[in-house]
């Protein structure tokens, strides 16, 4: 099996850096894990409007808008993205922008039987508990 490895280089407001670095068995609680630590340290990502000036940025606004929770596949992102924009687009363009995005940490990635299936990875908001 092959090793993962998963790079996370942030920024807060303040202008501190941050990089986390995950090397080996990645599974979704050690990324949780790294998320809750963020949330601990308040490092948000700055409200951007929405910018669709790239390939990159209309295929991510798709899975954002129709694939917020649960798992979506390769064939359904294309589906939604010709809908949306009236423009064709190569299924092999959209498997490349989800497996960086995968590499990226902003989605999950799973093999299912022949295809890949995905998911928005999303920090988990736990409700702090009573003593």
């Amino acid at each position: 099996m092959a090793r993962k490895r998963i790079r996370i280089d942030l920024e807060d407001a303040d202008g501190a850096k941050y990089n986390f670095s995950l090397e080996g068995n990645v599974t979704r609680d050690k990324m949780l894990k790294i998320f809750e630590l963020m949330d601990l340290m308040n490092i948000e990502e700055e409200e951007r409007s929405v910018q669709l000036d790239s390939v990159g940025a209309k295929i991510w606004n798709i899975i954002d808008k129709y694939f917020p929770m649960g798992r979506f596949n390769s064939t359904a992102v294309l589906e939604k993205y010709e809908d949306e924009y009236g423009e064709p687009i190569k299924l092999s363009v959209i498997s490349t922008y989800l497996s960086r995005f995968s590499s990226r940490g902003r989605i999950g990635r799973e093999r299912k039987g022949k295809e890949w299936s995905y998911q928005i990875l999303k920090v988990a908001q736990r409700e702090p508990s009573e003593s």
